[in-house]
């Protein structure tokens, strides 16, 4: 059974404006799109969705899967009555976006693929990272995982931003968060990238540690006609780091995709 799935619709909700579906971060809710929201949603009808165990959504028990993630995301379309789409994912979100790309391309008109990877590293520090977050909580992995979502200059400059993020993964579900890491242990896109045909961005961070520049490049490499941009200075969620040069590519992107 698909999880039900928290989100928030922006701008106009008509037949000729275009969908546009927003997934974030292991650990994140769907704040962090909240400037990409105000810009696009000038002329899409925006649907930013929190995973689940993130955020407002369902938490459901035990181990999950990228396939599951995905349906969540489709259940969630189906009952907005929204048939076509694009989809702009980052690190988790962008997993699920391949997937959704490959296996539903009748449905996916773009994608952007932020900060990601077809496979992330090694199974055994998911699930070590599962495990430290079903034993400790989330506040057992906070302070790691803000350090590789903002470049060390940002935040020393804006420890706000700091604080902010640090809330946002310690208000995620320790059960949410440890199944998420359970699906990206068992990941592995590669083999499909090549049956992505939609027009597809791709886009890291320049010092970003979690997905380097190297493994979007891949990625890129991978996908047919797939478009590479980097950003600079940024990590691994560029999203809240330089809002506005994200939604700058993304709606650049999105016009070049246009609503075939």
């Amino acid at each position: 059974m698909p999880a039900t799935l928290s989100h928030q619709v922006s701008g106009p909700q008509t037949a000729d404006a275009p969908a546009v579906v927003l997934l974030g971060s292991l650990g994140s809710d769907r704040s962090m799109w909240d400037a990409q929201v105000r810009e696009l949603a000038r002329d899409h009808m925006v649907i930013a969705a929190d995973h689940r165990g993130h955020g407002g959504s369902d938490v459901v028990p035990g181990p999950c899967t990228i396939a599951d993630l995905s349906g969540d995301v489709l259940a969630l379309l189906d009952t907005l009555g929204v048939s076509r789409f694009h989809v702009v994912g980052l690190s988790l979100g962008g997993a699920v976006a391949q997937w959704l790309a490959v296996h539903e391309p009748t449905r996916v008109r773009s994608t952007a693929l932020l900060c990601t990877a077809a496979k992330f590293g090694e199974p055994s520090g998911w699930v070590d990272r599962a495990a430290a977050v079903r034993e400790g909580g989330t506040g057992a992995v906070a302070d790691a995982v803000v350090a590789r979502w903002i470049t060390p200059g940002r935040a020393g400059e804006d420890p706000a931003l700091v604080s902010g993020l640090r809330e946002m993964i310690l208000a995620t579900s320790a059960e949410g968060y440890a199944a998420a890491c359970d699906a990206l242990s068992v990941w592995d896109g590669r083999a499909d990238l090549g049956r992505i045909s939609c027009p597809t961005l791709v886009v890291a961070g320049d010092e970003d540690p979690s997905t380097p520049p190297a493994v979007l490049r891949e990625l890129a490499d991978g996908i047919p006609g797939a478009e590479f941009v980097t950003l600079s200075p940024a990590a691994h969620v560029p999203t809240v780091e330089m809002p506005e040069r994200v939604s700058e590519v993304l709606r650049s992107h999105l016009t070049s995709a246009g609503p075939a």
